[in-house]
């Protein structure tokens, strides 16, 4: 790794760990057939595949939710190149050392004929003047830029470094593959080998199942439970128990951001379970966004949008189930408020719908915008004053109450948009 802040380049290698290092950093992966997941990128015929020319030699933003191997695949991909390697954190770096490690990079290149492969980690933290540092270099062919992102990269990463780059999205790995990492830990010489451990296969899925796709948080769960077991080498077999698994959880911590992907992609997850009916996941969703720390006051204003735009008119009663449901959380807050959100979520889930409200509304706005405002009929102007009347406000109009034929003969649009139906509810059954 290049010293940030002296003036030499220091060699590093991409997989060096410490002895006493946590079981997660020591346990990771040192060559491309010891990883696990992310079966869409890597292997044969894949994006990444080890045995086409040239797999290694593109920029890459590596996108993905925590503990999902991003690190490894940049260090993996290091390994198996030819390139000097330099790694650092965009949360301790600034534009300063950016221009540094550049700079050396460019000398590099120069002296030896080979390039740098830059990882950083965390490269959403970088602004975007930061980002553009990169830009010259990437493009001569001075580095290899590897940037890791737990942010959707489309708004994160500026267009420039996008276009010079590939990015590339990693998902959660499964609760096999989880398992599996589980296992080799158990047995491997870098991990906890030497513990003698007994654990049943059920205690490893249910490991697996509370990690949530992150390999990070399976091993130092089972680091953690290994840890409260006890024993060790020459004490013979150590059994773990779903004592030792429970008091490692200490409760589930959700992957979660307020303002950020996950926040969105979960309440689009609640919207659309709402708007098709399937009040199971719809509770579901909900539940899993309060566990995480929600603002239950946000749900309810989604609910009460939902209320209008996929409901309508099919049950005009569900906007005020909605609005009572904020009346009460709003008095009640957490954690007695849930149920009131839970008991609107279920009746919208199970309401008839009808975007017919919403559609007119779209159509509204857009003739409002794109047609020419036409002054109001003089039929319907309110004649307030004689001269007024006089000017012809009010004449024509036909009183609906006492002249029924007047709802089909008298218009009220404008003359440009006269005939225009927004409204199209469906027929009456």
């Amino acid at each position: 790794m290049t010293d940030l802040f002296g003036s030499e380049p220091v060699e590093e290698d991409p997989f060096e760990s410490v002895q006493d290092a946590p079981l997660a950093d020591r346990m990771r992966p040192t060559t491309m057939d010891e990883y696990v997941g992310q079966t869409h990128l890597v292997g044969p015929g894949k994006i990444l595949d080890p045995t086409r020319p040239g797999w290694n030699q593109q920029s890459l933003i590596l996108w993905g939710p925590p503990g999902v191997g991003k690190t490894t695949l940049a260090r993996l991909i290091a390994a198996q190149s030819e390139l000097r390697y330099v790694a650092y954190s965009a949360v301790l770096s600034g534009i300063k050392e950016i221009r540094q490690v550049m700079a050396e990079a460019k000398d590099w290149r120069r002296a030896h004929g080979v390039g740098t492969l830059v990882f950083v980690d965390e490269i959403h933290r970088f602004n975007k003047a930061q980002q553009d540092a990169f830009l010259p270099f990437v493009e001569r062919g001075d580095i290899l830029l590897i940037g890791a992102t737990t942010e959707n990269p489309s708004f994160e990463v500026n267009g420039a470094l996008l276009s010079r780059s590939r990015a590339l999205l990693l998902q959660p790995l499964t609760p096999e593959d989880l398992h599996g990492l589980l296992q080799r830990a158990l047995t491997h010489e870098r991990g906890l080998s030497g513990s003698d451990l007994d654990v049943e296969d059920g205690l490893l899925n249910a490991m697996a199942q509370a990690a949530d796709g992150d390999a990070r948080r399976a091993l130092t769960l089972l680091e953690t439970a290994a840890a409260l077991a006890g024993g060790g080498e020459g004490e013979g077999p150590t059994a773990l128990t779903p004592d030792h698994l429970k008091e490692a959880l200490q409760g589930k911590a959700l992957h979660y951001d307020k303002s950020g992907e996950e926040h969105y992609n979960l309440i689009s997850a609640l919207h659309k379970s709402l708007r098709n009916s399937d009040v199971n996941a719809t509770i579901y969703w909900l539940t899993r966004m309060m566990a995480a720390g929600e603002d239950g006051m946000y749900l309810a204003r989604r609910m009460i949008r939902f209320a209008s735009e996929d409901v309508g008119l099919a049950d005009p009663f569900a906007l005020r189930i909605a609005l009572d449901a904020a009346d009460a959380f709003h008095m009640l807050g957490y954690p007695e408020g849930k149920l009131a959100l839970v008991q609107a979520a279920a009746y919208l889930a199970q309401a008839p719908k009808s975007n017919a409200l919403y559609a007119a509304l779209g159509a509204a706005e857009s003739d409002v915008q794109s047609t020419s405002a036409d002054p109001v009929p003089f039929h319907l102007r309110n004649a307030s004053t004689g001269l007024m009347k006089e000017a012809g406000y009010g004449k024509g109009y036909r009183y609906a109450h006492d002249d029924p034929a007047a709802r089909d003969e008298m218009t009220c649009l404008p003359e440009n948009l006269q005939g225009r139906t927004y409204l199209k509810l469906p027929p009456k059954r």
